[in-house]
C-alpha cells in the first residue's frame, strides 16, 4: 500500500511517519513537504536514523512536492497541513484516495458553525456531507465506507470520549465543564514567544476560557448529537510539557448513578475498542498513555455531580494515531496495525 503524507515536517507530521514506517501494510511512503522538498529526510528529522530508507526509497530518500506525490497516485493521502489550508492543497486527492485530514477543515459539518468558530468559510464547503468525523471509537461503522474522514482534534479526543457514551444514554444534565491541560506540541512549530522555553517552563495557566475557544464548537457540535440539551463550557490550559493531554470533566446527572451504572455504560460503548481503558480507583495521568494510542478514562461521583477523566498523548490519539486507527478501520485491516496500546516508561 502507498501513503502520502502532506506536513512531513511538522510535530504530527514526524510522528506519523514513525508510526508508517512500522506499519506492516505500509510498503511505500511518499513524504512530502513544501518549504523543504528535495531536502534528505533524515536531514530535516535526524531521529528517524534510516527508519524509513527501505519505505521513501523510490523518491530517493527525500522530502517531494504535493504535485510528485500526486502522480505516484497513492492509495492513501494524510494531511497534517494547519487549518484553512489542508483542503487547498488536498485538491488533487480527491475522488483518487482515501484522504484523512488532520486539519479541523472538515470536522464540523455545519458551515456556519465552522465560520463562527474559524473565522472564515469552510474551504471546501461542497464536500463537507461527504466527510466522516474520524473518532473512532464512535464513528466506526462510517468511517468503514468514507473517502474523506477529518480526524478529531487532540482536546475534543480527551473531551468526547469520555463523555459521549453517557451522553447518549442521557444520562447528564444540562452544563458539561470541561478543564483541559495540554503540552506545548499541541499548538505545532509555530515561532511564538507564549511557546518559549523560558515562557513555558514553570508556567501554566488557562487561555480562551468558556465559549472563546474554537474546539468548543467542534466539541458542542459532536455532544449534540448524542444530547441536543448538553451545553458546553471549555477552558483549556497550556502546561510544561512536550506532550499530553489529561481532561477533567465535571457535569450533573439525571439522577444518582451507581459506579457499576456508569461502567455499564462504558462497558457496551467501548467493547471490542482496543484503545479505550476504563480505569477504575484511580485518576489516568498523561504518562501511562504516552506514546501510545490509548485513551484511558476514569470518573469520581459525588451524588448527581459527575467528575470525568481522561488522559491521551495529543500526538498519537490526539492525532497521528488516531489517523492511522481510521485508516486502518476504513481499509478492512486489523485496528491496532502500526499502533501501540502500551505507553512509555
Amino acid at each position: 500500500m502507498k501513503v502520502a503524507l502532506l506536513g512531513t515536517t511538522g510535530y504530527a507530521g514526524m510522528v506519523l511517519l514513525r508510526i508508517l514506517a512500522d506499519h506492516p501494510e505500509v510498503s511505500e511512503i511518499l513524504p512530502v513537504s513544501s518549504s523543504q522538498s528535495g531536502e534528505s529526510i533524515d536531514l530535516a528529522d535526524p531521529g528517524l536514523g534510516g527508519a524509513v530508507a527501505r519505505k521513501t526509497e523510490k523518491s530517493g530518500g527525500k522530502l517531494l512536492t504535493v504535485e510528485a506525490a500526486a502522480a505516484a497516485r497513492p492509495d492513501v493521502v494524510f494531511s497534517c497541513l494547519p487549518h484553512l489550508a489542508s483542503a487547498k492543497v488536498l485538491e488533487p486527492f480527491f475522488g483518487k484516495a482515501v484522504v484523512i485530514d488532520l486539519s479541523a477543515d472538515f470536522r464540523i459539518a455545519d458551515a456556519a458553525i465552522f465560520a463562527k468558530a474559524y473565522g472564515e468559510e469552510p474551504p471546501r464547503r461542497d464536500l463537507l456531507p461527504k466527510a466522516v468525523y474520524g473518532l473512532c471509537e464512535i464513528h466506526r461503522e462510517a468511517i468503514k465506507t468514507s473517502d474523506l474522514i477529518a480526524s478529531p482534534g487532540c482536546y475534543p479526543t480527551a473531551s468526547l470520549l469520555p463523555t459521549v457514551p453517557l451522553a447518549r444514554a442521557k444520562l447528564l444534565r444540562g452544563k458539561v465543564f470541561v478543564n483541559a491541560l495540554s503540552g506545548i506540541s499541541g499548538a505545532g512549530k509555530k515561532v511564538q514567544a507564549s511557546y518559549l522555553f523560558v515562557e513555558r517552563a514553570e508556567s501554566c495557566g488557562a487561555y480562551n476560557p468558556g465559549k472563546t475557544h474554537r474546539h468548543t464548537s467542534e466539541i458542542q457540535f459532536e455532544l449534540a448529537k448524542a444530547d441536543a440539551a448538553i451545553d458546553l463550557y471549555f477552558t483549556p490550559h497550556l502546561v510544561p510539557l512536550k506532550r499530553g493531554i489529561a481532561a477533567t470533566i465535571i457535569t450533573e446527572t439525571a439522577r444518582e448513578l451507581s459506579d457499576e451504572e456508569i461502567l455499564s455504560v462504558y462497558a457496551e460503548a467501548y467493547r471490542g475498542c482496543p484503545f479505550v481503558r476504563i480505569v477504575k480507583g484511580r485518576i489516568p495521568e498523561t504518562h501511562d498513555v504516552l506514546g501510545s494510542n490509548r485513551c484511558d478514562i476514569g470518573f469520581h461521583r459525588e451524588g448527581t455531580t459527575l467528575f470525568l477523566f481522561s488522559a491521551i498523548d495529543n500526538l498519537v490519539k490526539g492525532a497521528s494515531g488516531q489517523a492511522v486507527q481510521s485508516m486502518n478501520i476504513r481499509l478492512g485491516m486489523d485496528e491496532t496495525a502500526g499502533l501501540r496500546t502500551y505507553g512509555e516508561l
